[in-house]
């Protein structure tokens, strides 16, 4: 038999092969344990980067009112003052900066930003960080909930219809934003932005049809939905990838919920918020947790999310397509509804759909958004604007004023009184009566606003104050390639299509901007109501007849816009004329709402004593409901991060009891009842999910109340706790 062959020192070849595989096997070991134990996971992006990162910074903070007994801005409807909680309304803010300038976006959950509160959140920020956060680089823009609430205005109509200017109001909004920006000011921190595109075809409506088709049918034929259905995301990370906040709009009215409600809520994009956020920070109550997430309000003007359409609701016929009225009850019987059975369901779905849609594109945002950040910010004067059509023709805004179809309301919402939608003549009754209290609108104010029938000629009306403002704010913001457009206003489906076309074209006019994207962020800096398009004026629908500044308005605004486009676009910023500062009126703010008094409380009772107990047991899906004696809202001040409401679980564990839902919770609604003589209740309610866990629970109540001791008033506070109950799967609890 033959030896084997040996290479050296008697080791075989097949022994030195066996050698060296076993060496290679070891390093290729040690290297992928080493791979594996330094390995991160997450959950961003993972692109090769090429960019300089922003600096990025994310913040929320409560900016809840007192309430009861303020009214409710939206639906100027008298009766509809506050009285509890659906849900509690945040300030969002979100901080970019690009090592050399920096921008603030701010949507927070209120009907629209009026000037005098964005002069007073200026001149917060102006105490804190000197000329940091400035006019021209801070945007502050409103959901347009119309369950917020009113009281924050500092022109004499818009006070009229809030019971003046409350500074019990505008405190909360005022401290609630600018907390929000100290939040995203203090967390700033490097990062990266993601946009992300879709559409969402199911949850709006246009509720003027007959003045979208006055647009030119050329036009129109360019689009396929008659309503914006685009939403368009920004997704915010830290370098590791990880999400600390997501910037979302979408153009539909905040008007779920409608005028019969009574209790504060966000409506459907707060909804919306609340789910991502309990969806990014699992375990936090509402408004906590690092992760933010803003759905703010665009181009929404002739956009509802009552996707049922109109109808009579005495005869369930649809209603008359021109004035939206009904044959027996006018514009007063026309109504539009929802998806659900209810406007608390109608809510949950139209929130829910955006949430989806949101979250499905934050999921799949990788195209990051790289470059500059600018701001581009006037001050214009809006009544006296004139715009160049031709070589040989001007047009020229108009003083405010507003048409008596502003008097019909909407679908979403319709007056009172025999006024329709589409008016182009005036009626003798209310002109004369007009005439008699107000004076007659000026034949100059009447043919600039020609067709509009002036009901009220708000820019000749200056007592006590001025009745609208003249002085309004244009701004941009640019983050990279998108441009956030913030318009004083409600913009219309098309005028929005005009005006993000506009910008587009003067940002890329120069080459500095490629693929830019344009978003129209509405209700923003200051209130001015609608702006249409030329045509959908002529129409003269709820929405034409509260363009205030006449049918050149979107003119107008195209030029200013264009020309703040263009100085950024040709870095020519600094050469922009800053425009007349708006007022801030110090004399002559009126407050018509009554001092809360004294509460009283039944004779052998206590406040916070329970009134209506809770049942011994209950089960998923169930409502749990109790009542207690309790003091007004009002006498709680600023309840900012507080609450009102909890419902508490018993931790066998640990023998204690744990907060699981606050007022602030979709499953909970704190109602207040005001009675007679001085005394009240407070009702809450407790819509029990199926995902709630089996146990013993409880609910509690805190509030204050006030009594008079000697002529010193005092406030008490007081808290009262339900019963313990099961909830079970089953009545028959073991």
């Amino acid at each position: 038999m033959a030896g084997r062959k040996s290479v050296c020192c008697g080791v075989s070849a097949l022994e030195a092969t066996l050698a060296v595989l076993f060496i290679i096997m070891t390093v290729v070991c040690v290297t992928l344990i080493a791979v594996m134990a330094t390995w991160k996971t997450h959950t961003g992006p993972e692109p090769e980067h090429q960019h300089k990162p922003y600096l990025i910074g994310v913040g929320r903070a409560d900016c809840t009112g007192p309430p009861a007994e303020i009214p409710l801005m939206g639906y100027a409807n008298p009766q509809q003052t506050a009285a509890g909680i659906h849900t509690r309304l945040y300030s969002r803010a979100f901080i970019i900066d690009d090592g050399k300038q920096r921008v603030v976006f701010v949507t927070a959950d209120v009907g629209m930003i009026s000037q005098r509160l964005r002069l007073e959140v200026l001149k917060a920020l102006q105490l804190k960080y000197g000329n940091l956060y400035r006019q021209d680089n801070v945007v502050l823009s409103g959901t347009h909930t119309h369950s917020g609430l009113a009281g924050y205005f500092q022109y004499t109509l818009f006070m009229i219809s809030s019971k003046g200017y409350i500074k019990t109001s505008i405190k909360p909004l005022v401290n609630g934003i600018v907390k929000s920006i100290d939040i995203a000011h203090a967390t700033i921190k490097p990062g990266r932005i993601y946009r992300s595109r879709g559409e969402l075809d199911d949850s709006s409506l246009n509720r003027s049809p007959h003045s979208y088709l006055n647009n030119p049918e050329d036009e129109r034929h360019r689009y396929k939905w008659n309503t914006d259905k685009q939403v368009l995301v920004l997704k915010f990370t830290d370098l590791d990838g990880d999400g600390i906040g997501m910037l979302s709009w979408f153009a539909v009215h905040a008007v779920s919920m409608n005028y019969t409600n009574r209790m504060v809520s966000s409506d459907n994009m707060g909804y919306a918020s609340y789910l991502l956020e309990q969806d990014k920070n699992p375990g936090d109550l509402p408004g906590q947790g690092g992760f933010v997430a803003g759905f703010s309000s665009s181009n929404l003007g002739d956009v509802s999310p009552n996707i049922k359409g109109p109808h009579c609701v005495n005869t369930g016929l649809p209603c008359d397509y021109l004035n939206s009225s009904c044959p027996v009850g006018g514009t007063k019987m026309c109504k539009a509804f929802g998806p659900g059975d209810d406007m608390f369901e109608s809510t949950r779905i139209i929130g829910h759909s955006i949430y989806r849609k949101a979250k499905e594109l934050y999921a799949t945002a990788v195209e990051e958004v790289t470059g500059l950040v600018h701001s581009a910010h006037q001050w214009v004067n809006m009544t006296d604007v004139t715009v160049q059509i031709n070589d040989t023709h001007t047009i020229s805004t108009c003083k405010p004023a507003l048409g008596h179809s502003f008097a019909a309301g909407t679908t979403d919402g319709g007056g009172d009184l025999n006024f329709t939608q589409g008016a182009v003549e005036g009626d003798p009754f209310w002109d004369g009566i007009r005439d008699a209290l107000l004076g007659e609108p000026s034949n100059q104010t009447q043919k600039c606003h020609h067709p509009k029938p002036i009901l009220f000629s708000t820019g000749e009306m200056n007592w006590p104050l001025p009745w609208h403002p003249e002085i309004v704010d244009v701004q941009i913001i640019t983050i990279g390639s998108i441009a956030v457009v913030a318009v004083p206003g409600e913009m219309t489906t098309m005028s929005g299509r005009r005006l993000r076309e506009a910008v587009k074209q003067e940002l890329e006019s120069e080459g500095a901007f490629r693929d830019s994207e344009v978003v129209i962020a509405g209700l923003s800096n200051v209130y001015t109501h609608y702006i249409t398009t030329y045509e959908e004026y002529q129409v003269q629908r709820y929405e034409g007849a509260s363009t205030i500044y006449g049918p050149h308005t979107l003119s107008a605004y195209l030029q200013k816009y264009r020309g703040l486009a263009r100085a950024i676009a040709q870095d020519r910023v600094s050469e922009l004329h800053v425009g007349p500062q708006p007022p801030f009126f110090e004399k002559n703010l009126f407050n018509l709402l009554p001092a809360a008094t004294v509460d009283r409380k039944p004779e052998n009772s206590s406040f916070g004593e329970v009134l209506q107990q809770v049942y011994p047991v209950y089960r998923q899906g169930d409502v749990v409901s109790v009542t207690f004696v309790a003091g007004n809202p009002r006498h709680s001040g600023d309840i900012r991060d507080k609450t009102f409401v909890t419902v508490e679980i018993y931790d066998n564990r640990t023998d204690s009891w744990e907060v699981v839902y606050n007022d602030a919770s979709w499953e909970t609604r704190f109602h207040w009842l005001k009675g007679s003589n001085r005394q009240s209740n407070s009702t809450v309610e407790w819509h029990i999910p199926p995902s709630a866990p089996s146990g013993s629970y409880r609910i509690r109540h805190f509030g204050h109340y006030k009594q008079m001791k000697g002529l010193r008033p005092v406030i008490t506070p007081y808290k009262g706790t339900s019963d313990v109950f099961k909830v079970a799967a089953s009545f028959y609890y073991q």
